[in-house]
Order: structure tokens, then sequence, then C-alpha cells
């Protein structure tokens, strides 16, 4: 580990209760962090859960004066056009800088770690520590230097401190928009109140209050008020929405990029690839240990001519709650390419469409195309095995050797998807539907192959995009109906739905005359080569609304 590494002077009002001071960083948390759960929204204003991000500006610490521009860091990739601003820290609307609309693409940063949850709700509670540890890694460090080309070693001098605000991506009247906590309010009074009168907690609550300062620093106050209630415009723009981080000659815990992302409580196969420039033979075999979280699972009798590769792996069962599980892997004769790595655990449960209203309109809508994930149908995969071959030349000796073959497997994965207007509609006609009524789906996954069932996993997951939410937003993650070399996958039971079907509703205002297509990624078979993954889609008719129905009944 090089030397340097951040202090963060910015954390929540929980950390403070129970760890005053860092054990790798010098001084006091300043960074503390409120709100709470959100209500749902509508289809043309909503925020989704992880959604977020920061605005990081490297300022000296004396003076607070920019050293770079500002930069933004997010973990998503948006697809659709995002409304923002000129990159403007608080400290530039401090001094009286006005909203400035940008042009242009919106420019931001992906980091190959994933930031941890900054804007809290109820599905996804902010982690303090974990936002703490993240920022206080040699890993942000470098990515703060890298992005703003700060070098890396002036930046971690003592000479310069970071400001962080939080950012919120959100859909308000229909249009998507990235803002800060500052921006946010400001924008507010500009519109009369309109933003915060369609998502009045998610403007007032959980973005100004994601981060905020525990001491006064850089003229900036620090925030003793509350922390879970709405905040008005003015208190965000003197207070709230920024945290200072500050760095120390200290060593610090790095945080290291996930090398694979695995769903919770689900079967995999972790695989590395054995190298060895002997020999490896029944009578003398290599063997590997994977010590994966707290259990040890070794392979032994690996046989392979010299000079050669071997892929060898484990199959596993993963944690039931999401979390980064380090692996590492020995062998006791040969090398491996990797002998440490991070594993993510996932879960896919958490971001459901909000709840459909009668009210929802979306005027703006036009129909997107289908997403083109990439998939992987197919994998190929061989296994060494050594017999004996003997050689009685020498007067009944046997002066025989080892002679090697491999076994050769295959895997792949095909599906297809159906999608039906759900049972109980009244007026559906085969796939003719009206908007506003449920759907059901069935997706199937059928796994071929001439392996043993130790070698592979079928597939375990399926996961549903709608295009009234562009493919992206919201998704539903399927229950498994159906295990096996066929599966099958169907929605979960819908909370929203008066008779509890498994269903998912169409929107209300969906036009007519179109149809309206589900798409379904189907993934998680794995194998000694990977994950195979099969994407499908099916559509129903839409011709008409619910409404037409009630009008009917009334008549």
């Amino acid at each position: 580990m090089r030397k340097a590494i951040p202090n963060i002077l910015l954390l929540a009002l929980v950390f403070l209760l129970s760890c005053p001071v860092l054990a790798y960083a010098e001084g006091q948390g300043n960074m503390d962090g409120g709100g709470s759960g959100m209500g749902q929204g509508t289809t043309q204003n909503f925020w989704s859960p992880g959604n977020d991000g920061v605005r990081i500006t490297v300022v000296h610490a004396e003076t607070g004066e920019a050293a770079a521009p500002p930069e933004d860091f997010s973990n998503k990739t948006f697809s659709k056009p995002i409304i923002h601003f000129e990159k403007r820290s608080k400290l530039d609307y401090r001094a009286g800088a006005a909203l400035t609309p940008a042009t242009g693409n919106y420019p931001y940063h992906i980091p190959a770690a994933i930031i941890p949850y900054i804007m809290t709700s109820n599905s996804h509670p902010a982690n303090i520590q974990a936002i703490r540890q993240y920022f206080c890694s040699e890993f942000a460090a470098r990515l703060v230097s890298d992005a703003t080309g700060v070098e890396y070693d002036l930046l971690i001098s003592g000479d310069y401190k970071l400001v962080i605000e939080p950012i919120c991506y959100f859909t308000y009247q229909g249009s998507f928009y990235a803002m800060t906590a500052t921006e946010a309010a400001l924008y507010n009074q500009l519109t009369g109140g309109a933003l915060v009168a369609n998502l009045p907690n998610v403007i007032q609550r959980n973005l100004p209050l994601a981060i905020f300062l525990e001491t006064a620093d850089l003229g900036f106050p620090a925030w003793t008020g509350p922390t879970n209630e709405r905040i008005p415009d003015a208190q965000i723009i003197a207070a709230l929405g920024i945290g200072i981080v500050s760095y120390r000659e200290l060593p610090a815990p790095e945080i290291e990029a996930p090398d694979v992302v695995y769903r919770v409580d689900t079967d995999v196969i972790t695989s590395i690839t054995l190298n060895s420039r002997r020999r490896l033979t029944p009578s003398s075999p290599g063997k590997v240990t994977f010590y994966i979280g707290d259990r040890t699972y070794r392979v032994s009798n690996i046989v392979m001519p010299s000079y050669s590769t071997q892929v060898v792996w484990v199959k596993w069962h993963t944690p039931s709650t999401p979390q980064d599980i380090k692996i590492r892997v020995t062998a006791s004769s040969g090398s491996t390419s990797e002998t440490e790595f991070i594993a993510r655990i996932e879960s896919l449960d958490e971001n459901p469409p909000p709840d459909p209203q009668a009210t929802d309109t979306n005027p703006r809508f036009t129909m997107p195309a289908l997403p083109r994930n990439p998939q992987k149908t197919s994998a190929s995969w061989s296994v060494w095995y050594a017999y004996w071959v003997p050689d009685y030349c020498d007067e009944g000796h046997d002066h025989g050797d080892w002679e090697y073959d491999a076994n050769y497997y295959y895997a792949s994965l095909d599906g297809d998807m159906e999608l039906w207007p759900d049972d109980i509609v009244p007026t559906a006609s085969g796939k003719l539907m009206k908007s506003g009524y449920g759907v059901k789906e069935t997706a199937r996954a059928r796994l071929s192959t001439n392996a043993p069932s130790s070698h592979y996993t079928t597939a375990q997951t399926g996961v549903s995009y709608f295009s009234e939410f562009k493919y992206e937003t919201y998704w539903r993650l399927l229950s498994r109906r159906q295990s096996g070399l066929n599966s099958t996958f169907q929605f979960q039971a819908n909370p929203y739905s008066t008779y509890n079907r498994n269903v998912h509703f169409s929107p209300v205002w969906y036009p007519d005359h179109s149809d309206y297509t589900v798409y379904t990624r189907v993934i998680d078979a794995w194998t000694p080569a990977g994950m195979l993954s099969v994407n499908v889609n099916d559509s129903v008719d839409i011709d008409g609304s619910l409404f037409d129905d009630w009008y009917t009944k009334r008549e």
C-alpha cells in the first residue's frame, strides 16, 4: 500500500455516536447524512433509488479557491438525454453564480469501484461507514486525481481539500435531470415551487440531507437542524448538500473494483486458469484451494501435460444479502493469473416499478428500441486426464509413462417468452387488450450440455424491463416457477394488484394501436467458462384503455 490517504470531514449522525475518530485517518469526521424513505412517484415525476452520485471539486485548503473544474461521478450508465446546468460548485453559487443551462451531452465518470448509495431510501439506506471508507481510500484519491488533472502527490499533500456534493438524477415533468442539492433548491425557487410540488421528499429531504457538515469549514456552517424532515430552499442553499474531505499522510484501506458480479442466494461457479510448466500426474497431482468468505474449497487430483493450462473451478452458493466477498486462490503446483479478486453480490429485487395511477399521463412518450444487451448462449471447456501406458521391454520391468488426453464439454442456452393479458382482463381477446390492465409473462430457458452437474448451474434468474420506462429505471425480478434444465419464470405477485395477481400493469396512457413489449434477460446459468444468458421479448396489442370499459358500464 502506498502512503497517503484521506481523512473525511463529513458523515452521518449515526456514525458520530459510535466512532469519533478514524483509526486510519487523522482528525474528526466532518460528514453527516440524513434523509429517510420516500413515497412512490409517477411516470412523469420520480426518482429511482440508486440514481445518485457526487460532484467533486478540488479546492485550495486555505482559500477555498478551485484548483480544477468540478467533476461528476455516478455508478449509472444513462442512455437518455440529461438536462443539466453548467458545472459549478456550492462555493460558486455562494459567490453569486447563477444557474446556467448547459448545452451538449452531460459529462461524468463511472468509477471502477461502485460508489456506495449516497441518497437514502427505504430499499437502499445509505451506509455511512461505507461512504467513509470509499472516500478515505487511495482508490478515490487517485480517481479524483485522474479526473481533475491535479497530481496525486499534490492532492494528498494537505494543501487541498475536496468539496463533495450529492447529485440526484430524477425525472421531472417527463424529462430527466441531474442536479446537486444547491442547484435543485435554486431551480425550485425559479419555478415558483413547482419542482418541490412534484418531488417534495426527494428535493427537500433525501438530496440535501444526503451529505452535510459536522463542523463548520470553508465558510459553511455545521448543520444542527433536523435530519429526517423537509428543509426549506434557503437553508439548503446556505448549509446542506456539502461535505469536505481533507488529506493526511497516513495509510487507509483501499477500495477494490469487483472482478465478478453474482446475484444473492444463487448457485454460481468461480473459475481460474492454472498454468504449469511441469507436468502434473496422478502420482504427483496439482491442488487448488479457493478461500471464499469464511469457506474453503479444495480441488485436488489435477493433471495436465507440461507447459499446459487447465480451467479449475468450484461451485458454491452466494449469501442472501448484498455484499462484497474477497476470494483468494492458492495452487500447490503451477500458477494462476489471479490469486485474489472481489466478488460483488447484488440483489435485483430492489427497484420494482411504482404504483400505477389512473391519472398518469405521458404526452412526450416515444416508443423506445429494444435494448441490445450482450448475451452469451454457449460455452465450451475441457478437462485433462492421464492414463498409464506400460512398457515391459526391460526384463519385465514396466518403464511406461503417463499419457494425456482431454474430455471436451459444452453448454448452450436458448429461450423464449410469452406475454398475454391477465386471465381476469374482462375485454381481452387473444393478445389484444386495453391499456391499464395487467399482463402476465412466462419466460423459458433451456440448457443443453454433455457435462456432469458439477460443471454447471441451470438458469436461475429472470429480470423484465418495460417500454414505458425506456427499458431502464425500473424492472421486475421474476419468480422461478420451474427449475432444472428447462427453467420457467413468471412475474412475482404485484403488491398493487387488488387480487394479488402475478402481473405487471400496462400504463393507462399507453398509445392505441401499438405493441406493448416486455423485454426479459434470463441469466445465472454458470459454467467453468463463464455465465450463459439469453434475452427474450414478447408483446401484446393495445387498443383503447380501461376507461372505455368503465364508461360502458355506466351507460
